[in-house]
């Protein structure tokens, strides 16, 4: 039972000695982990402004990147707008030139053929004239070599002058 009742020296010495303890550390403990506690606490206080400051100049940054944002959007469906507005007026342009164009050549094309073709047909009439008379010259020549055959010839145009 000693071991668990200690006696009245022994603990005459424990609160001696806890005094002895608690005095030193009063003396040079006590102060220096004071001062570290409050020095501590002052850096938190600290770093907590720094914290809601940081805070809030993100909030208004964040504010400020969401206005230019806005603004940049708009800007850029402002410029898409004009740039297509601006394509479809040079579209527009480039068909009516196109059009104007095509109309034109089409109608030198049409006036080049028409003069082709009466070219082709005045070519035509005299090749067919020179033909037509080639051949009756070899005929009348061949048919008409006496006056036997030149009188019924002349009988025969005759009658079909007089059919017609």
């Amino acid at each position: 039972m000693d071991l668990v009742i200690p006696d009245f020296g022994l603990l005459f010495w424990m609160v001696v000695s806890f005094t002895i303890l608690l005095l030193l550390l009063k003396k040079f403990a006590w102060k220096p982990l004071l001062k570290m506690i409050q020095d501590r606490e002052d850096e938190i206080a600290k770093s907590l402004d720094s914290a809601n400051a940081a805070k809030a100049q993100m909030e208004k940054m964040t504010a400020e990147n969401e206005e230019i944002m806005r603004q940049a959007r708009a800007e850029r469906e402002a410029m898409l707008r004009e740039a297509k507005e601006t394509k479809d007026k040079i579209v527009a342009e480039a068909q009516s030139a196109a059009k104007a164009e095509a109309d034109k050549i089409i109608q030198s094309a049409r006036q080049e053929i028409e003069a082709e073709k009466e070219a082709a047909k005045a070519e035509l009439q005299s090749k067919v004239a020179e033909l037509s008379v080639g051949i009756a010259e070899k005929i009348l020549r061949r048919e008409l070599s006496t006056e036997a055959k030149q009188g019924e010839y002349v009988e025969e145009l005759v009658k079909n002058i007089s059919l017609n």
